[in-house]
């Protein structure tokens, strides 16, 4: 899918919406810039969205990892729930941060969207590092050519939407280096671990992206 284009609006000192011009749609953004050549990008469920799970983790995140030197961007589908379509807007993504020179990026996926992550992760190699939060097997086969870059699968034990064992066969498929927290006590959102979950998953960005020798 080609970007035809990129328009950007302000929203604040540290934030602007990006729209994202493609042949077959618009995906919205919000771009979090914090220089240098590191970045994520964030990917809600299947509904879409910008905020995450655990009461807006990925909102949250964003605005703290700036400064670590990450910038962030939190991708909304065009089409939310297509798994082909997603994975190709993150694919898009990809390619409107390296315009901006953020070729160092790691994918965070809550749910459909840690699949999505998965899959778009095999597609580019850019992409450093993956995180699945509570995903969904479904469009993660192919997570064994992740390797060698670093995967980190987080689910909760009490998930009623996706059950803990969707995130054990996808750790089952991976190859090393890979991780696996089955959270006791949380559900699919992981709101009981929200503390917990914003300094593991911050630490762990930050360690994987940095700087190769």
């Amino acid at each position: 899918m080609k970007v035809t284009g990129i328009r950007t609006e302000k929203l604040d000192e540290l934030r602007e919406r990006v729209f994202i011009a493609t042949e077959d749609g618009e995906i919205e953004c919000i771009f979090h810039p914090a220089g240098g050549d590191r970045g994520v990008i964030w990917l809600c469920g299947a509904l879409g969205g910008f905020d995450g799970p655990s009461f807006g983790i990925f909102r949250i995140l964003s605005e703290q990892m700036v400064a670590d030197g990450i910038s962030s961007l939190r991708l909304h589908y065009r089409y939310p729930g297509e798994f082909e379509e997603c994975v190709l807007d993150v694919l898009a993504g990809i390619d409107v941060l390296k315009t901006r020179e953020i070729v160092r990026l790691a994918l965070v996926g809550h749910s459909f969207g840690g699949a999505v992550a998965i899959q778009a992760g095999t597609m580019s190699r850019e992409v450093k590092a993956v995180v699945g939060l509570s995903s969904q097997t479904y469009g993660a086969r192919r997570v064994a050519e992740l390797a060698p870059r670093p995967l980190l699968l987080i689910h909760g034990e009490r998930d009623r939407n996706l059950p803990a064992a969707s995130s054990r066969y996808i750790y089952e498929w991976a190859r090393q280096p890979k991780e696996l927290h089955i959270l006791k006590n949380n559900g699919h959102f992981l709101r009981e671990a929200h503390n917990a979950l914003l300094t593991q998953i911050r630490e762990w960005l930050k360690d994987k992206l940095k700087s190769e020798p």
